[in-house]
């Protein structure tokens, strides 16, 4: 998705340890108009399939996940990442290691928001080993859902998420994939 990737070169910032700063528009300050457009290319790449609902993760996936989720006029269920007194009942869950934030985190659904009968797209704002959507698909098959895709805003090329997810046989859609990254020179290569 070309505007998408005209932002993190225009607004991205590369850091040492394969980090790529995009909180000035994607996952700390958010561009609404740039997540309408992003919904719509996923409402879009994803118009044979029917969803029905949109599952994410907690904390930077929620808003991108809530613009998509008007394309498709579904609602959005999120994976909550530590027991909270305000969920009642039972849980699916499972565990995900964050590769920005080096640790790894219990993640939850409540039971009433996931049924054999719903039809899941994940969306989430990274890609990068696939930890997060791993966990995502472990509570969906656990539900009895179907996973219908996942999309990705971006996804880095270069680390083995996307692959091996595609391997699996799941459909991904990924706006923009990262196929390099110098921290030195701030140049980025994407993938087309």
């Amino acid at each position: 998705m070309e505007l998408l990737e005209q932002y993190i070169r225009e607004k991205g910032v590369v850091k040492e340890g394969n980090v790529l700063k995009v909180d000035s528009f994607l996952n700390h300050q958010m561009d609404v108009h740039l997540f309408s457009e992003m919904g719509r290319e996923w409402k879009r790449l994803f118009a044979d399939a029917p969803i029905n609902k949109i599952l994410t993760i907690e904390a930077s996936g929620i808003g991108i996940a809530c613009i998509a989720a008007q394309m498709f006029e579904v609602p959005v269920v999120f994976a909550k990442k530590a027991q909270s007194i305000n969920i009642d009942g039972e849980v699916y869950a499972s565990k995900v290691e964050s590769f920005t934030h080096k640790r790894v985190y219990d993640v939850i659904v409540s039971k009433k928001f996931l049924s054999p009968e719903d039809h899941i797209l994940v969306i989430d704002d990274f890609l990068a080993n696939g930890c997060a959507v791993n966990g995502l698909i472990d509570i969906i098959e656990a539900s009895g859902a179907t996973l219908e895709g996942v999309g990705i805003a971006v996804e880095k090329g270069f680390q083995e998420g996307g692959k091996l997810l595609r391997e699996r046989g799941v459909r991904l859609e990924s706006l923009a994939i990262v196929d390099a990254m110098d921290a030195k020179t701030g140049e980025l290569t994407f993938r087309h």
